[in-house]
């Protein structure tokens, strides 16, 4: 399979077909008669491309990305994306903006890039922008782009930059409000997820040990960062207190037994000491294992 690597902005633009104006970022649209062919492109770049048909289908790993037209998919450096050509949709539509991680270099938006944690989503949740969305993510992109045709002086890094940042800031707006608007398939994933973790506890936790929430998010096909969003925006709680909260609901189960030690209690739901066991149920109930047992 043909790999392809996007290390610059210029290899990028060299393969598109598109000018450079800067030799650390590019803000373009492809609407060119180009069959797509299956290939792996490998990012050394960040990238966030608004997909305006269904133009090809992108998977990370093993799983898909949710996308239709006018969606937002973001890729960050060391990501490899496998790109698949979609029967009957003959030319990929759309606009993208690429930067390099040295654009950042000794920046604010640098040493914070992290936050936007939509770049770590790997799996299947592109965002899905309403029209009003569209016409702010296009407007934005359009200040940087009038800022690239422009004369490149001392303000010039600055005022892409910001543009930059404000553009990931408007994203991160647009996923909460994705976060709410798809409630019903919210909804779907967290009856799973908790269906997953009480099976997890009941038969799984004395073999593999406490439940974690990457064994979840996998499982739901949900990169750690969105399913975690996605739990806390459906429950009120995180997905680690919603863990927690299932593992206490067992314990005092398990407790009620008389013929279980303490110690069998805490190896049954996955603690390999028993003393982490007493110091979790403490914390969460104000009481030992010992004394709640006395109490009840």
């Amino acid at each position: 399979m043909k790999q392809i690597y996007f290390n610059t902005v210029q290899q990028f633009n060299d393969y598109y077909g598109f000018e450079t104006l800067h030799p650390l970022v590019s803000v373009v649209r492809y609407d060119k008669q180009y069959k797509v062919e299956e290939c792996i492109n490998h990012y050394g770049l960040y990238a966030l491309f608004l997909k305006e048909n269904k133009g090809c289908k992108l998977s990370y790993g093993r799983t898909k990305y949710d996308f239709d037209e006018m969606t937002v998919t973001s890729f960050s450096p060391g990501k490899a994306i496998h790109v698949e050509p979609v029967p009957g949709v003959e030319y990929p539509k759309w606009t993208a903006i690429v930067f390099h991680p040295d654009l950042l270099a000794r920046t604010s938006l640098g040493k914070n890039i992290s936050r936007y944690e939509f770049f770590s989503y790997t799996s299947n949740e592109a965002l899905h922008l309403s029209t009003g969305e569209i016409e702010i993510f296009r407007g934005v992109l359009d200040m940087i782009s009038q800022e690239l045709h422009h004369s490149i002086d001392k303000h010039s890094r600055d005022l892409i930059v910001s543009n930059i940042e404000l553009l990931l800031n408007y994203c991160m707006r647009f996923y909460d409000r994705q976060f709410v608007t798809r409630e019903e398939i919210n909804h779907t994933v967290v009856k799973k997820f908790e269906a997953l973790l009480k099976d997890y506890i009941a038969t799984k936790a004395w073999r593999e040990g406490l439940p974690k929430v990457a064994y979840f998010a996998d499982k739901c096909c949900l990169s750690n960062g969105y399913f975690g969003e996605l739990v806390r925006v459906e429950t009120g709680r995180t997905a680690k207190d919603f863990i927690s909260g299932h593992l206490l609901a067992a314990a005092k189960l398990l407790l009620n037994d008389e013929s279980l030690t303490v110690t069998q209690v805490g190896q049954r739901l996955g603690f390999e000491y028993s003393q982490h066991f007493v110091r979790f149920f403490k914390t969460h109930t104000g009481k030992t294992p010992t004394q709640y047992r006395q109490a009840v």
